[in-house]
Protein backbone atom coordinates (compact mmCIF):
# COMPACT_ATOMS: atom_id res chain seq x y z
CA UNK A 1 0.00 0.00 0.00
CA UNK A 2 1.42 3.37 -1.06
CA UNK A 3 1.40 6.16 1.52
CA UNK A 4 0.70 9.79 0.61
CA UNK A 5 0.81 12.88 2.80
CA UNK A 6 -1.43 15.80 1.82
CA UNK A 7 -0.99 19.19 3.45
CA UNK A 8 -4.04 21.43 3.30
CA UNK A 9 -6.18 18.31 3.25
CA UNK A 10 -9.34 20.15 4.30
CA UNK A 11 -9.25 22.56 1.35
CA UNK A 12 -11.11 21.90 -1.89
CA UNK A 13 -8.09 20.32 -3.63
CA UNK A 14 -6.99 18.37 -0.57
CA UNK A 15 -10.42 16.87 -0.06
CA UNK A 16 -10.85 15.81 -3.68
CA UNK A 17 -7.30 14.45 -3.81
CA UNK A 18 -7.94 12.42 -0.64
CA UNK A 19 -10.95 10.78 -2.25
CA UNK A 20 -8.99 10.16 -5.46
CA UNK A 21 -6.05 8.50 -3.70
CA UNK A 22 -8.20 6.45 -1.31
CA UNK A 23 -10.11 5.11 -4.31
CA UNK A 24 -6.75 4.01 -5.74
CA UNK A 25 -5.87 2.09 -2.59
CA UNK A 26 -3.51 4.57 -0.96
CA UNK A 27 -2.98 5.15 2.72
CA UNK A 28 -3.56 8.90 3.12
CA UNK A 29 -2.17 11.07 5.91
CA UNK A 30 -3.93 14.42 5.84
CA UNK A 31 -2.54 17.52 7.53
CA UNK A 32 -4.80 20.38 8.57
CA UNK A 33 -4.41 23.30 10.93
CA UNK A 34 -6.34 22.93 14.18
CA UNK A 35 -9.26 25.33 14.64
CA UNK A 36 -10.88 25.87 18.03
CA UNK A 37 -14.26 27.18 16.87
CA UNK A 38 -15.00 25.46 13.56
CA UNK A 39 -13.03 22.32 12.76
CA UNK A 40 -13.04 23.27 9.05
CA UNK A 41 -13.36 19.66 7.92
CA UNK A 42 -16.67 20.00 6.07
CA UNK A 43 -14.95 19.38 2.72
CA UNK A 44 -13.86 15.90 3.79
CA UNK A 45 -16.93 14.12 2.50
CA UNK A 46 -17.83 10.66 1.21
CA UNK A 47 -16.61 8.84 4.29
CA UNK A 48 -13.02 10.09 4.09
CA UNK A 49 -12.74 10.72 7.84
CA UNK A 50 -14.18 7.27 8.59
CA UNK A 51 -11.99 5.46 6.07
CA UNK A 52 -9.56 3.09 7.83
CA UNK A 53 -6.81 4.13 5.41
CA UNK A 54 -7.13 7.84 6.27
CA UNK A 55 -5.35 9.53 9.17
CA UNK A 56 -5.90 13.19 10.09
CA UNK A 57 -3.09 15.15 11.71
CA UNK A 58 -3.46 18.64 13.18
CA UNK A 59 -0.40 20.74 12.50
CA UNK A 60 1.05 23.86 10.91
CA UNK A 61 3.35 23.51 7.90
CA UNK A 62 5.40 26.45 9.24
CA UNK A 63 6.37 24.29 12.25
CA UNK A 64 9.61 22.61 11.16
CA UNK A 65 9.60 20.19 14.11
CA UNK A 66 6.16 18.95 13.12
CA UNK A 67 7.13 18.55 9.44
CA UNK A 68 10.35 16.66 10.21
CA UNK A 69 8.42 14.39 12.58
CA UNK A 70 5.86 13.59 9.87
CA UNK A 71 8.55 12.68 7.35
CA UNK A 72 10.39 10.56 9.92
CA UNK A 73 7.31 8.67 11.09
CA UNK A 74 5.63 7.97 7.75
CA UNK A 75 8.42 8.18 5.11
CA UNK A 76 5.67 8.62 2.50
CA UNK A 77 5.92 7.51 -1.10
CA UNK A 78 4.29 10.78 -2.17
CA UNK A 79 3.96 14.22 -0.56
CA UNK A 80 1.45 16.75 -1.90
CA UNK A 81 1.88 20.28 -0.57
CA UNK A 82 -1.49 21.93 -1.12
CA UNK A 83 -1.51 24.09 2.02
CA UNK A 84 -1.20 27.81 1.36
CA UNK A 85 -2.47 31.29 2.07
CA UNK A 86 -4.25 31.20 -1.27
CA UNK A 87 -6.31 34.38 -1.31
CA UNK A 88 -4.57 36.82 -3.66
CA UNK A 89 -6.41 39.88 -2.35
CA UNK A 90 -5.64 39.02 1.26
CA UNK A 91 -1.94 38.63 0.45
CA UNK A 92 -1.71 42.42 0.03
CA UNK A 93 -2.88 42.79 3.64
CA UNK A 94 -0.56 40.13 5.11
CA UNK A 95 2.45 39.78 2.79
CA UNK A 96 4.84 38.48 5.46
CA UNK A 97 2.49 35.75 6.65
CA UNK A 98 1.78 34.85 3.03
CA UNK A 99 5.50 34.46 2.29
CA UNK A 100 6.11 32.40 5.43
CA UNK A 101 3.32 29.97 4.56
CA UNK A 102 3.74 29.80 0.80
CA UNK A 103 7.54 29.96 0.46
CA UNK A 104 9.51 29.31 3.65
CA UNK A 105 7.32 26.35 4.66
CA UNK A 106 7.95 24.74 1.27
CA UNK A 107 11.72 24.86 1.85
CA UNK A 108 11.18 23.20 5.24
CA UNK A 109 9.26 20.34 3.61
CA UNK A 110 11.86 19.87 0.87
CA UNK A 111 14.73 19.92 3.35
CA UNK A 112 13.00 17.36 5.57
CA UNK A 113 12.43 15.04 2.62
CA UNK A 114 16.02 15.51 1.40
CA UNK A 115 17.43 14.69 4.84
CA UNK A 116 15.15 11.84 5.94
CA UNK A 117 13.29 10.33 2.98
CA UNK A 118 14.91 11.32 -0.34
CA UNK A 119 12.90 8.71 -2.26
CA UNK A 120 9.64 10.56 -1.43
CA UNK A 121 8.08 12.17 -4.50
CA UNK A 122 7.06 15.79 -3.86
CA UNK A 123 4.30 17.81 -5.52
CA UNK A 124 4.09 21.59 -5.08
CA UNK A 125 0.85 23.40 -5.83
CA UNK A 126 2.04 26.29 -7.97
CA UNK A 127 -0.12 28.84 -9.76
CA UNK A 128 -0.72 30.77 -12.96
CA UNK A 129 -0.32 33.94 -10.87
CA UNK A 130 3.43 33.48 -11.45
CA UNK A 131 3.00 35.05 -14.88
CA UNK A 132 1.15 38.20 -13.90
CA UNK A 133 -1.08 38.18 -16.97
CA UNK A 134 0.35 41.25 -18.69
CA UNK A 135 1.67 39.55 -21.85
CA UNK A 136 -0.39 36.41 -22.20
CA UNK A 137 -0.04 34.91 -25.70
CA UNK A 138 -3.18 34.00 -27.65
CA UNK A 139 -2.31 30.33 -27.30
CA UNK A 140 -1.98 30.65 -23.51
CA UNK A 141 0.89 30.43 -21.08
CA UNK A 142 2.97 27.26 -21.18
CA UNK A 143 6.06 25.88 -19.50
CA UNK A 144 9.24 27.96 -19.85
CA UNK A 145 7.60 31.35 -20.31
CA UNK A 146 8.86 34.34 -18.32
CA UNK A 147 7.30 34.95 -14.90
CA UNK A 148 6.17 38.35 -13.59
CA UNK A 149 4.10 37.98 -10.39
CA UNK A 150 1.93 40.99 -9.48
CA UNK A 151 0.92 40.23 -5.90
CA UNK A 152 2.57 39.10 -2.65
CA UNK A 153 0.82 35.79 -3.24
CA UNK A 154 2.43 35.42 -6.66
CA UNK A 155 5.85 36.42 -5.33
CA UNK A 156 5.65 33.84 -2.54
CA UNK A 157 4.59 31.11 -4.96
CA UNK A 158 7.41 31.99 -7.34
CA UNK A 159 9.93 31.58 -4.54
CA UNK A 160 8.46 28.15 -3.77
CA UNK A 161 8.55 27.25 -7.47
CA UNK A 162 12.29 27.90 -7.71
CA UNK A 163 12.94 26.11 -4.41
CA UNK A 164 11.37 22.99 -5.93
CA UNK A 165 13.46 23.33 -9.10
CA UNK A 166 16.62 23.87 -7.04
CA UNK A 167 16.06 20.78 -4.88
CA UNK A 168 15.37 18.75 -8.01
CA UNK A 169 18.50 19.95 -9.79
CA UNK A 170 20.90 20.13 -6.86
CA UNK A 171 19.88 17.06 -4.85
CA UNK A 172 18.08 14.82 -7.33
CA UNK A 173 14.74 14.88 -5.54
CA UNK A 174 11.66 13.83 -7.46
CA UNK A 175 10.01 17.21 -7.02
CA UNK A 176 7.68 18.98 -9.42
CA UNK A 177 5.47 22.04 -9.70
CA UNK A 178 1.92 21.88 -10.95
CA UNK A 179 1.36 25.35 -12.44
CA UNK A 180 -2.39 25.31 -12.02
CA UNK A 181 -4.68 27.90 -13.51
CA UNK A 182 -7.80 28.94 -11.63
CA UNK A 183 -9.97 26.07 -10.52
CA UNK A 184 -13.03 25.99 -8.32
CA UNK A 185 -15.78 23.66 -7.09
CA UNK A 186 -18.72 23.61 -4.69
CA UNK A 187 -16.05 23.22 -1.99
CA UNK A 188 -14.34 26.52 -2.88
CA UNK A 189 -14.28 29.19 -0.18
CA UNK A 190 -16.98 31.85 -0.53
CA UNK A 191 -14.37 34.64 -0.58
CA UNK A 192 -13.14 33.52 -4.02
CA UNK A 193 -14.73 35.14 -7.09
CA UNK A 194 -16.44 32.15 -8.68
CA UNK A 195 -17.97 30.89 -5.44
CA UNK A 196 -18.92 34.41 -4.42
CA UNK A 197 -20.80 34.69 -7.70
CA UNK A 198 -22.65 31.39 -7.47
CA UNK A 199 -23.49 31.76 -3.78
CA UNK A 200 -24.47 35.42 -4.10
CA UNK A 201 -26.74 34.88 -7.10
CA UNK A 202 -28.30 31.83 -5.45
CA UNK A 203 -29.18 34.03 -2.45
CA UNK A 204 -30.74 36.61 -4.76
CA UNK A 205 -32.69 33.93 -6.64
CA UNK A 206 -34.09 32.68 -3.32
CA UNK A 207 -35.01 36.19 -2.16
CA UNK A 208 -32.37 36.29 0.56
CA UNK A 209 -30.41 39.21 -0.93
CA UNK A 210 -30.99 41.99 -3.47
CA UNK A 211 -27.48 42.79 -4.73
CA UNK A 212 -24.10 41.15 -5.17
CA UNK A 213 -21.21 43.49 -4.37
CA UNK A 214 -17.86 42.80 -6.00
CA UNK A 215 -14.77 44.61 -7.26
CA UNK A 216 -13.36 44.88 -10.79
CA UNK A 217 -14.88 42.24 -13.08
CA UNK A 218 -12.69 42.77 -16.15
CA UNK A 219 -10.04 40.13 -15.40
CA UNK A 220 -10.01 37.07 -17.69
CA UNK A 221 -9.48 33.67 -16.11
CA UNK A 222 -8.96 30.15 -17.44
CA UNK A 223 -11.24 28.31 -15.01
CA UNK A 224 -11.52 24.57 -14.38
CA UNK A 225 -12.86 22.10 -11.82
CA UNK A 226 -10.80 20.97 -8.84
CA UNK A 227 -11.80 17.33 -9.44
CA UNK A 228 -10.04 17.42 -12.81
CA UNK A 229 -6.96 19.15 -11.46
CA UNK A 230 -6.25 16.73 -8.59
CA UNK A 231 -6.10 13.92 -11.16
CA UNK A 232 -3.31 15.85 -12.89
CA UNK A 233 -1.43 16.20 -9.59
CA UNK A 234 -1.41 12.46 -9.10
CA UNK A 235 -0.36 11.79 -12.68
CA UNK A 236 2.66 14.09 -12.30
CA UNK A 237 4.05 11.93 -9.50
CA UNK A 238 3.61 8.75 -11.56
CA UNK A 239 5.97 9.92 -14.31
CA UNK A 240 9.36 8.34 -14.93
CA UNK A 241 11.09 11.65 -14.23
CA UNK A 242 10.01 14.86 -12.44
CA UNK A 243 8.85 17.79 -14.52
CA UNK A 244 6.78 20.96 -14.10
CA UNK A 245 3.44 21.08 -15.94
CA UNK A 246 0.85 23.74 -16.74
CA UNK A 247 -2.66 22.55 -15.89
CA UNK A 248 -5.59 24.46 -17.43
CA UNK A 249 -8.68 24.07 -19.57
CA UNK A 250 -7.39 26.30 -22.39
CA UNK A 251 -10.61 28.34 -22.30
CA UNK A 252 -12.18 30.87 -20.01
CA UNK A 253 -14.03 34.15 -19.59
CA UNK A 254 -13.92 37.46 -17.77
CA UNK A 255 -15.33 37.60 -14.25
CA UNK A 256 -18.15 39.74 -15.66
CA UNK A 257 -18.98 37.09 -18.26
CA UNK A 258 -19.05 34.46 -15.52
CA UNK A 259 -21.30 36.71 -13.44
CA UNK A 260 -23.63 37.23 -16.41
CA UNK A 261 -23.73 33.50 -17.17
CA UNK A 262 -24.75 32.51 -13.63
CA UNK A 263 -27.29 35.35 -13.58
CA UNK A 264 -28.80 33.90 -16.77
CA UNK A 265 -29.03 30.47 -15.09
CA UNK A 266 -31.07 32.13 -12.35
CA UNK A 267 -33.23 34.12 -14.81
CA UNK A 268 -31.79 37.39 -13.55
CA UNK A 269 -30.24 40.43 -15.26
CA UNK A 270 -26.67 41.41 -14.46
CA UNK A 271 -27.52 45.14 -14.42
CA UNK A 272 -30.20 44.58 -11.76
CA UNK A 273 -28.06 42.73 -9.25
CA UNK A 274 -24.41 43.81 -9.63
CA UNK A 275 -22.99 46.59 -7.50
CA UNK A 276 -19.32 47.61 -7.53
CA UNK A 277 -17.69 47.85 -4.12
CA UNK A 278 -14.35 49.64 -3.73
CA UNK A 279 -13.47 47.40 -0.76
CA UNK A 280 -12.82 44.53 -3.15
CA UNK A 281 -10.52 46.40 -5.53
CA UNK A 282 -6.85 45.28 -5.53
CA UNK A 283 -3.73 47.52 -5.70
CA UNK A 284 -2.68 45.68 -8.87
CA UNK A 285 -4.74 43.29 -10.94
CA UNK A 286 -3.71 40.35 -13.09
CA UNK A 287 -5.69 41.12 -16.25
CA UNK A 288 -5.52 38.00 -18.42
CA UNK A 289 -4.61 34.38 -17.64
CA UNK A 290 -5.05 31.62 -20.23
CA UNK A 291 -3.27 28.29 -20.00
CA UNK A 292 -1.80 25.90 -22.55
CA UNK A 293 -1.71 22.34 -21.21
CA UNK A 294 -0.55 20.64 -24.39
CA UNK A 295 2.46 19.12 -22.61
CA UNK A 296 0.35 17.59 -19.83
CA UNK A 297 -2.12 16.25 -22.36
CA UNK A 298 0.69 14.68 -24.38
CA UNK A 299 2.89 13.29 -21.62
CA UNK A 300 0.38 12.62 -18.82
CA UNK A 301 -2.64 11.77 -21.00
CA UNK A 302 -4.62 14.25 -18.91
CA UNK A 303 -7.84 15.81 -20.19
CA UNK A 304 -10.23 18.07 -18.23
CA UNK A 305 -13.87 16.98 -18.14
CA UNK A 306 -15.24 20.40 -17.15
CA UNK A 307 -15.12 23.84 -18.78
CA UNK A 308 -15.93 27.14 -17.08
CA UNK A 309 -19.63 26.93 -17.90
CA UNK A 310 -20.20 23.38 -16.65
CA UNK A 311 -18.14 24.24 -13.56
CA UNK A 312 -20.35 27.24 -12.75
CA UNK A 313 -23.48 25.18 -13.36
CA UNK A 314 -22.25 22.58 -10.87
CA UNK A 315 -21.46 25.23 -8.26
CA UNK A 316 -24.69 27.20 -8.73
CA UNK A 317 -26.89 24.10 -8.48
CA UNK A 318 -25.08 23.08 -5.31
CA UNK A 319 -25.42 26.53 -3.71
CA UNK A 320 -29.13 26.71 -4.58
CA UNK A 321 -29.71 23.31 -3.03
CA UNK A 322 -27.79 24.03 0.17
CA UNK A 323 -29.33 27.47 0.70
CA UNK A 324 -32.84 26.12 0.07
CA UNK A 325 -32.25 23.40 2.68
CA UNK A 326 -31.12 25.93 5.27
CA UNK A 327 -34.13 28.25 4.88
Amino acid sequence: MLTAIITGVAGQDGSYLSEHLLDKGYRVIGISRRKSVNNGLQNLQGGVLENKNFTLLNGDIKDSTFIYRCVEEYKPDEWYNLAAQSNVGHSFKEPVETFATNALAVVVQLEAIKSISPSTRFYQASTSELWGGLKCPKSGYKEGMEFYPRSPYGVSKLSAYWSVVNHRDAYGLFACNGILHNHSSPRRGVDFATRKITTGIAKIALGLENKLRMGDLSAFRDEGHSKDYVEAMHLMLQSDSPKDYVISTGSGATIEEMFRYVASLAGLKFEDIYEQDARFMRPSEVPFLLGNSSLAKKELAWEPKYNWKTLLEDMFEYDLMMLAKSR
